[in-house]
């Protein structure tokens, strides 16, 4: 892009009142990157934030770019919060993503890779072998790799092959003995998916690893035997992978049917990224573009001294040699409410109180033996939850299977559009079904993203309900890595309220209203709205104000105008929004009184958690909903209001450590950079990833946010 047309494109960017949706993504996406520049970290810590940048660089090609190519591709309108049409927009998209490539390249060359040398970790080509181990490697390509790789030509005759996503594909252009220039042909050779990354060889003081790329090379002369190779050139392609499924009659049938149909699509989806070695075929290169309808921005050239694919540095992180290398995060506190957890009957301690799990601080196990025990008390008559994402082996699974073998009644809504994780859930949710079990495959045109649980129970002559609500999945696996708030009750209220949600989201229900559940798509946005206004009323009056909001992503138009016109009655507002933010804080005029951290660390912040001072009759809600027009309009959400006071303040001193970090926290600028806190003067380190093992419960009753 030229310099004026950058400058030209900055100008209409800064003038907006919101910050771009996408390129505030990218701005995430560097704050990752920035974890894995962190002089404490060990190289194997860097290695893993750096695969991470990369698979979420993926997806964001995979899911934005493709939509911004859907509107391309079919000369649809839009603008951009950004103020920016469709074409000057992908163009400055463009721009910012080939400067993120470089600033990860550059990065793993200078940076990582010489720590990686420095700890005996060698990556390297088949040239630095002794003969001795290029014949061990030759004979890995003989017996394990040469019988899985096929050559697809492309000429006249044969039709262009569908190059798998995210592959590692060869491209080779060859000529017959004696044929003209204009005779090329093309050939494809894709590395299979399954194949290792790395072929490892040890020596005695260090570890060798050979891409399988170059192991390939090396040998790829026997897979074009009496023809003249002009070029090699190595090559990866992103598809779009977005697709929005249209409302089907037929829930059961049709509707599967239709997931089944886009998942295929997402392996023909339009290519809306190269990433390529230097020195490759320009005739080739040539031809790709055509075919595909890209232009060279569309391309990310990659030094043949750097990697393709980053995400395959995980066979790094996860081996075995370097598992002690890597931090040992501190085993799971008991719950401030619920320190005789594991001595005591989960069903009887629920009856007596309500419990708060802040993961993954605290284990999830709780939550696990609360449906375990459920499944095999015989007082238990049913069980209800929505599912979003599970463990590969889940303990869920098995105890809902388990429950239905023993007759009890399991209704269970799987999220079938869980975006990623869809065969998954309809495998899993299929496994259900044959044991009996009421099973709802998400509803069409709305993704079920709430988590909710109710346990039905005879206690005697009287029936219990027992409830869990939370921000995060089901799943054990990553309970262990991103923060996540849930609450466990029988309180009578929250009972009632999640019932008539599981009799909407089920059945055929409107209830008038919920007392402590706020639900999306009828009513969240609006009512946080009225909370947002109540404040900005107060602040007009001279009476306590403020707002104080951890979310993933802050999107929602109307909610970032309502924060503005609260900021501007002299609001205090402070925001904790880990990724995609579109507010712009400390504007004159605009937003002085709105503050924005993100924080970015060892865990994945995945709380949300919403507190209104209200005069002093505060408004405490936790759930699932992010702050995002997919949240309100296109999900069924629910936030729910903790009331218990112990629980209550366990929220507020949430917010009041993530706000206090200076380890983990940047602070969100006018512009939409941000800039990394760092402690001042003689204030100490404090890292809410770690202090959160240390909490008491004395402590927490102290907290105000709000002085």
């Amino acid at each position: 892009m030229k310099l004026a047309e950058v400058q030209k494109y900055d100008s209409i960017i800064q003038q907006s009142d919101l910050v771009s949706r996408d390129l505030s993504w990218l701005k995430f996406n560097e704050r990752v990157l920035d974890q894995s520049k962190k002089m404490h970290r060990s190289v194997f810590e860097k290695l893993k934030f750096l695969a991470i940048t990369a698979s979420n660089l993926d997806e964001f090609f995979m899911i934005r770019v493709g939509s911004l190519y859907n509107y391309l591709d079919y000369d649809k309108e839009r603008v951009d919060y950004s103020g920016l049409r469709e074409e000057p927009f992908k163009a400055k998209l463009m721009n910012e993503s080939q400067a993120f490539h470089t600033a990860q390249h550059d990065h793993f060359t200078q940076v990582m890779m010489p720590e990686l040398i420095e700890q005996g970790v060698i990556l390297c080509n088949t040239s630095k072998l002794t003969d001795k181990e290029q014949e061990k490697v030759h004979d890995y390509f003989v017996k394990a790799i040469y019988p899985m790789l096929t050559p697809m030509v492309y000429d006249g005759y044969r039709t262009f092959p569908i190059l798998m996503n995210k592959l590692l594909v060869f491209g080779v252009v060859t000529t017959s003995p004696g044929d003209r220039q204009d005779m090329r042909k093309m050939s494809f050779v894709q590395i299979p998916a399954n194949i290792p990354r790395f072929f490892e060889i040890e020596r005695e003081d260090s570890l060798l690893l050979i891409p399988i790329e170059e192991v390939i090379r090396e040998n790829i002369v026997s897979l074009f035997r009496n023809v003249e190779i002009e070029g090699i050139s190595l090559f990866r392609i992103t598809r779009n992978g977005d697709f929005t499924l249209e409302e089907s009659e037929d829930m059961d049938a049709n509707f599967l049917e239709e997931v089944k149909r886009k998942l295929m699509e997402r392996k023909s989806g339009r290519v809306v990224k190269i990433e390529i070695e230097e020195g490759y075929s320009k005739w080739m290169m040539n031809s790709l573009l055509e075919r595909w309808n890209l232009k060279m921005d569309s391309v990310f050239l990659v030094k043949r001294n750097s990697l393709l694919d980053f995400t395959g540095l995980w066979q790094i992180v996860g081996n075995k040699k370097f598992r002690e290398r890597l931090p040992q995060i501190p085993d799971p506190v008991k719950p401030l409410s619920y320190q005789d957890e594991g001595a005591a009957d989960i069903f009887d301690v629920l009856k007596e109180k309500d419990i708060l799990l802040h993961h993954p601080y605290n284990n999830i196990d709780p939550i696990l033996d609360l449906i375990e025990k459920a499944a095999e008390d015989p007082d238990v008559m049913a069980i209800k939850m929505t599912i979003y994402r599970l463990a590969k082996d889940s303990r869920i699974t098995k105890a809902l299977l388990k429950a239905a073998e023993n007759g009890k009644h399991v209704s269970v809504l799987f999220e079938v559009k869980a975006r990623f994780d869809e065969e998954n859930n309809i495998r899993e949710a299929k496994k259900l079904q044959k044991a009996g079990c009421f099973v709802i495959y998400g509803i069409s045109h709305l993704k079920t993203h709430t988590k909710l649980l109710l346990i039905v129970k005879r206690d005697g002559g009287e029936i219990t309900r027992y409830v869990h609500l939370g921000s995060g999945n089901y799943n054990e696996d990553t309970a262990r890595l991103y923060t996540d708030i849930g609450l466990m009750t029988t309180n009578e209220v929250l009972a009632n309220d999640v019932s008539e949600f599981f009799n909407v989201i089920t059945g055929h229900s409107m209830p008038s209203q919920y007392r402590n559940l706020i639900t999306a798509p009828r009513d969240m946005r609006n009512q946080l709205i009225e909370y947002i206004e109540n404040e900005a009323e107060n602040a007009k009056n001279g009476l306590p104000s403020g707002i104080f909001i951890k979310v993933n992503s802050l999107e929602d138009s109307e909610i970032i105008y309502a924060l503005y016109r609260a900021s501007q009655s002299g609001v205090t507002i402070k925001l904790i929004v880990r990724g995609i933010c579109c507010i712009r804080p400390g504007r004159v005029g605009l937003s002085d009184n709105i503050e924005v951290l993100s924080i970015v660390g060892d865990f994945l912040e995945h709380s949300r958690i919403y507190h209104f001072h209200n005069n002093g009759e505060t408004r405490t809600y936790a759930g699932s909903a992010d702050m995002m027009v997919r949240s309100f309009d296109k999900r069924l959400e629910a936030l729910f209001k903790v009331e218990s006071p112990l629980l209550e303040k366990q929220l507020m001193n949430i917010l009041a450590y993530n706000l206090k970090d200076n380890v983990n926290a940047y602070v969100m600028q006018e512009d939409g950079t941000y800039i990394a806190k760092r402690p001042a003067g003689d204030v100490p380190e404090f890292n809410v990833h770690r202090e959160f093992f240390k909490l008491d419960a004395d402590s927490i009753m102290q907290v105000e946010l709000v002085k």
